[in-house]
């Protein structure tokens, strides 16, 4: 490597500019020393970004503290595809905060940045930082979909990237409108699989290196995100409007716990962690939730309630294999039942959840088309009983 190699200042490509791209992966890789690119199709909060020099992420909460984060620089994905393009082609790092519905819409300009890469030029390391299990899998497939198109078959992408899961742990609740600071708790976590990278693994402080991350993910995704929709559908049906608030009623603490403990079982069962281990970090996670330094509101971490209950996500995933086990699932389906009557004012998933429920359709076959679940599932009867039980409370 030369010296001017190894003076060069390492970059990472990072779409999505929102809160979380922002006060949490942005921040780590800021951090640890690379220059930030961010990237969103948002022209607003790019202007903004390329029109303000630094931001500052303010911890809240017991021992929280304050990060500015400067240097960095914004590229509107949506009308500087070059630019995008050329960017990717020299950076050591690609994440993602945009959600796992929009990965495939950034594929394509990985890919092309990849193709405009040179072959000898290093691997980049590709990163969905999204709220779902493997999201890196789906990237990496939509990224070598779209390589073939721009001449790259899989030994070329192999050759300029290399793709690998993680999982991500912070809450970052809404902002106030205005303004680039963004407000989130002391707590993260951002744990990466060390595999891939054989080597040559990044240097990124903060982060944890795992050589096995499906057990962290699930712990991960089973425990905080299941808890946090748990406290919002649950805090949502007892009034509350804060999530704070309503991890703060003993109704809703017990009935959050309740699943707790069941996701616990699978996850004992399934991975063999120790079950006072797991007790500890449960009552670790009810303890974020509590942070009433956090405005985050029961509608905003209820939103998107289809893609809550579907196959793979927190609810219908544990319950399914607690089904098939033979593991009791009646806090998880009392659950299932809070979100199906969640509804909120500009949530599209929300109110298509409701014409769903206010259609003809027969209750099994409702159910198939929600979770995923095949008839003979044995989760599938008892969320009919459920899905039954929320329309025949709709009537009366």
């Amino acid at each position: 490597m030369t010296g001017e190699a190894q003076d060069r200042q390492k970059t990472a490509v990072h779409f999505g500019a929102g809160n979380i791209g922002r006060g949490f992966v942005g921040l780590i890789l800021h951090g640890a020393g690379y220059r930030l690119v961010f990237a969103d199709v948002a022209a607003p909060l790019i202007d903004g970004l390329n029109a303000t020099p630094e931001y500052t992420v303010h911890e809240v909460g017991e021992g929280g503290r304050d990060h500015v984060v400067d240097g960095y620089e914004a590229v509107n994905s949506a009308t500087d595809e070059a630019g995008l393009i050329a960017r990717i082609a020299a950076a050591d790092v690609v994440t993602t905060a945009v959600g796992p519905n929009i990965l495939k819409f950034v594929a394509p300009a990985i890919a092309r940045g990849l193709a405009a890469r040179p072959a000898d030029g290093g691997r980049v390391a590709v990163m969905a930082c999204e709220n779902a299990i493997n999201a890196t899998d789906i990237l990496e497939r939509e990224v070598r979909a779209a390589a073939a198109g721009e001449g790259l078959d899989d030994a070329a992408v192999d050759a300029r990237a290399v793709f690998a899961n993680t999982a991500v742990d912070r809450i970052v609740p809404a902002q106030e409108p205005g303004g680039l600071d963004v407000r989130v708790e002391p707590y993260f976590e951002w744990a990466i699989e060390r595999g891939p990278f054989g080597e040559a693994v990044p240097e990124i402080p903060g982060v944890t290196w795992v050589d096995s991350l499906g057990p962290y993910i699930e712990r991960k995704l089973f425990t905080v995100n299941t808890g946090h929709a748990a406290a919002a559908y649950f805090g949502r049906a007892a009034g509350r409007e804060r999530i704070a608030e309503a991890v703060a009623d003993p109704e809703v603490q017990a009935r959050v716990e309740g699943v707790l403990a069941e996701t616990k079982a699978l996850l004992v069962a399934k991975y063999g962690f120790a079950p006072h281990e797991q007790q500890a970090y449960i009552e670790k996670i009810l303890a974020r939730f509590a942070n009433a330094e956090l405005p985050d509101t029961v509608e905003r971490v209820g939103r998107a309630p289809l893609r809550k209950l579907s196959r793979h996500e927190r609810f219908i995933g544990p319950a399914a294999e607690l089904a098939e086990r033979g593991l009791p699932t009646d806090a998880l389906l009392a659950a299932v039942g809070a979100a199906l009557r969640f509804d909120a004012p500009g949530d599209d998933e929300a109110a298509r959840l409701q014409e769903l429920l206010a259609s003809g359709e027969p209750d099994a076959g409702l159910v198939t088309e929600i979770t995923g679940l095949a008839p003979d599932h044995p989760l599938h009867g008892a969320l009919v009983g459920v899905v039954a039980g929320v329309r025949a409370a709709r009537l009366s």
